[in-house]
């Protein structure tokens, strides 16, 4: 934070690290925001469902059972940050098709499927995911993608430092 006016990226990314740090993950926090027209459409975290435990006073199922990043994404808890702001959107109604996502972690093969289907047209993420099948369906379709990042600490100040730290886990 230079003093200079963000950019909309900058703006839309810092927004999706700040929905990224309400997370409750001890794996990796991660934080979308769905845009179109500039203007925030829905936004989502990853963590378990409402009215359920949280990750961090339950324990982790994922690291239990020594899954490692990117596979078997259905034995956890949470739901992905792409999945909470889709489901955000539709229970206030909100059509997101033809709109943005930037999100603070390349989608799964998952989450890559129903952005599909919603009719998003651009995926802007900060980090990679170790998911080739993820990366073979959205060359499939007509979504744009493009890496974004902010500087370290700046993330630092937003989320702490443990995001720094578990990078590549989930």
């Amino acid at each position: 934070m230079n003093g200079k006016q963000p950019t909309w990226d900058q703006y839309f990314m810092r927004m999706a690290f700040l929905a990224a740090s309400r997370s409750n993950c001890i794996r990796r926090k991660v934080g979308a925001v769905i845009v179109r027209d500039r203007n925030i459409l829905a936004t989502g975290y990853n963590g378990p469902p409402s009215n359920t435990a949280h990750c961090d006073v339950v324990g982790c199922i994922r690291d239990d059972m020594n899954i490692p990043s990117g596979e078997r994404h259905e034995l956890c808890r949470g739901l992905h940050a792409e999945q909470n702001a889709i489901i955000q959107a539709a229970v206030h109604g909100v059509s997101i098709k033809d709109s943005l996502i930037y999100t603070t972690t390349h989608p799964c093969v998952v989450c890559a499927k129903m952005l599909m289907n919603a009719r998003i047209v651009e995926i802007v993420y900060a980090d990679g995911y170790p998911d080739e099948l993820s990366e073979l369906m959205l060359l499939e379709s007509d979504i744009k993608k493009r890496k974004f990042s902010l500087p370290d600490e700046e993330i630092k100040q937003m989320i702490g430092p443990q995001y720094l730290a578990k990078v590549g886990e989930d």
